[in-house]
């Protein structure tokens, strides 16, 4: 086989996997995670089944290609939200922009959301392949929370339980933030505590508003959504 036969065949390959994925995810719009079949992908795009699983040995493959895809999207969308704001040192002009594009983002691919937070898809769990996109999202929040106080003398004051409590319980959270820390910076478990406790809201509100809980509620989900941001900058010392 020449080289050039290769490359085209190459390129086929990445441009049918692209039909198919485009295919899924429209699929999951309308008919939601749970009912993602090869076979109903396959009419979508106009091929036969048996040729599909060429591109996918499985719909779990699938939905492991569909979560990466969807996870890298949305970890740039937030990466390029907070590279946008030109005062690196205006800390909750970052976390706005940050979580406003991971708002936005979500609200325009509401499939995918439903995908990556909503009902999990019975008999699937992600596999370990899908960690490096799922944390993108999260570090632009993290490392904007770490950087805001790094070199800072006064670590925040526990409020609830005991500092020994907290890092019992978020060990895990502890490393993950030691390790995306610089080495001057300490990560105290306050500070874990109220990090995580802000990540959660966050994609709290976007599940309540993606998923209808809002609705009597609240009137304008974009203006409620910027005030919890920034509640939660303030709670978080930015």
């Amino acid at each position: 086989m020449t080289s050039a036969s290769s490359t085209a065949r190459t390129r086929a390959r990445i441009e049918i996997t692209g039909e198919i994925l485009a295919a899924a995810r429209v699929r999951l719009t309308h008919a939601g995670p749970g009912e993602l079949s090869l076979r109903a992908v396959a009419r979508d795009v106009g091929m036969v089944s048996s040729a599909v699983y060429r591109y996918f040995a499985s719909r779990d493959d699938l939905l492991t290609a569909l979560l990466i895809e969807a996870y890298n999207e949305l970890g740039a969308a937030a990466e390029t939200a907070d590279a946008s704001v030109a005062e690196r040192t205006d800390f909750v002009a970052r976390w706005v922009a940050a979580c406003h594009a991971i708002r936005d983002w979500s609200v325009a691919h509401p499939g995918d959301y439903a995908l990556l937070y909503g009902t999990p898809v019975p008999g699937y769990a992600a596999p370990k392949d899908t960690i490096s996109a799922a944390v993108r999202a999260t570090s632009v929040l993290v490392d904007i929370v770490i950087t805001a106080h790094q070199g800072r003398d006064a670590e925040l004051e526990t409020r609830v339980g005991s500092p020994q409590d907290l890092e019992k319980m978020l060990a895990g959270a502890l490393e993950f933030l030691g390790q995306r820390a610089e080495p001057t910076t300490s990560v105290n478990a306050e500070l874990a505590m109220r990090t995580i406790a802000a990540w959660t809201a966050i994609f709290g509100t976007i599940s309540f508003e993606m998923f209808g809980h809002l609705v009597g509620s609240v009137d304008d989900y974009n203006a409620y959504f910027d005030q919890v941001v920034r509640r939660l900058a303030a709670e978080l010392e930015l």
